[in-house]
C-alpha cells in the first residue's frame, strides 16, 4: 500500500522518447559518432550522465560526454515544440489524486523543458511537487530521483509509475514498487523482468483497470 504515486514525465505522460532519440543522434553525428537509432532508444530513459557510456561506451563518454550533453540539449529544444501528451494523461492524474494519493511529477530532465511538458499536461494544478535534474545528483537508474520525490512530500511509501526499465530498477533500490505503460517502446517481457508490477498498453487502459491496481486507494 502507498501514499504518494511518482510519475515519471518523459516517456510517460508525454511522448518524447524518440524526440531524445533524434536529438541524441543529431548530437553524436556533431562528434563523428555514429550510433544506430535502435541502440540510442534502447539508452531512453537513463539521465544524461548516464546515457553516454551506456550507449557509446566510457572512451567517448572521456572525451566528448559534457559536450554531447550540450549538444544534445540544443537539438532536443529544436523538437521539444512537437512533443504531445499522451491521450488521458491529464485525466489519470486527476483519478489518481482524487483516489487520495500525494502527486509527484519526476523528471531529471532540465527545468525549462520540465515546465514545458508540465504545461501540456497541466500538471501543475494536480501535482504536489515535481523534480527536474536540478533536484538530484544522480539520474535513473540510480535511486536519487525516486528518493527525492518522495521526500518532497514527505512520504511514507511510494509507487512509481514509469515507461522503462530504468525507472523499474531506480524504484527496486528503494524497494518502491512500479507499475507500467508501454508508452516508451519497451517490451511488456523487458518491463516484466524489471520488476514492474503490471503492465498497461496505454494511460487510457491504465486509468480503467486502476482499481486492481495498488493505486485503488490510498493507504491515508
Amino acid at each position: 500500500m502507498a501514499d504518494t504515486a511518482i510519475f515519471d514525465v518523459d516517456g510517460t505522460l508525454v511522448d518524447s522518447n524518440y524526440h531524445h532519440a533524434l536529438a541524441w543522434s543529431r548530437a553524436f553525428r556533431r562528434y563523428g559518432i555514429t550510433q544506430p537509432l535502435w541502440r540510442i532508444h534502447r539508452g531512453i530513459g537513463m539521465g544524461g550522465d548516464m546515457f553516454v557510456p551506456a550507449v557509446a561506451g566510457r572512451d567517448v563518454e572521456d572525451a566528448h560526454g559534457d559536450d554531447l550533453r550540450a549538444a544534445w540539449a540544443e537539438e532536443f529544444d529544436g523538437l521539444i515544440g512537437e512533443v504531445q501528451p499522451f491521450d488521458g494523461a491529464h485525466e489519470l492524474l486527476l483519478e489518481v489524486k482524487q483516489r487520495g494519493f500525494r502527486l509527484v511529477l519526476a523528471s531529471s530532465g532540465k527545468a525549462p523543458q520540465v515546465e514545458a511538458f508540465l504545461d501540456l499536461i497541466d500538471g501543475k494544478s494536480l501535482a504536489d511537487a515535481w523534480t527536474t535534474a536540478d533536484d538530484v545528483a544522480n539520474s535513473k537508474p540510480e535511486p536519487d530521483l525516486v528518493a527525492t520525490a518522495l521526500a518532497k512530500v514527505d512520504g511514507a511509501s511510494g509507487i512509481m509509475i514509469g515507461d522503462s526499465i530504468f525507472d523499474a530498477q531506480a524504484a527496486a533500490k528503494l524497494q518502491i514498487p512500479t507499475l507500467g505503460v508501454r508508452t516508451g517502446g519497451f517490451s511488456v517481457g523487458e518491463l516484466l523482468e524489471a520488476g514492474v508490477l503490471q503492465v498497461f498498453d496505454s494511460l487510457v487502459a491504465f486509468r480503467r483497470a486502476l482499481d486492481g491496481t495498488p493505486l485503488a486507494r490510498a493507504t491515508r
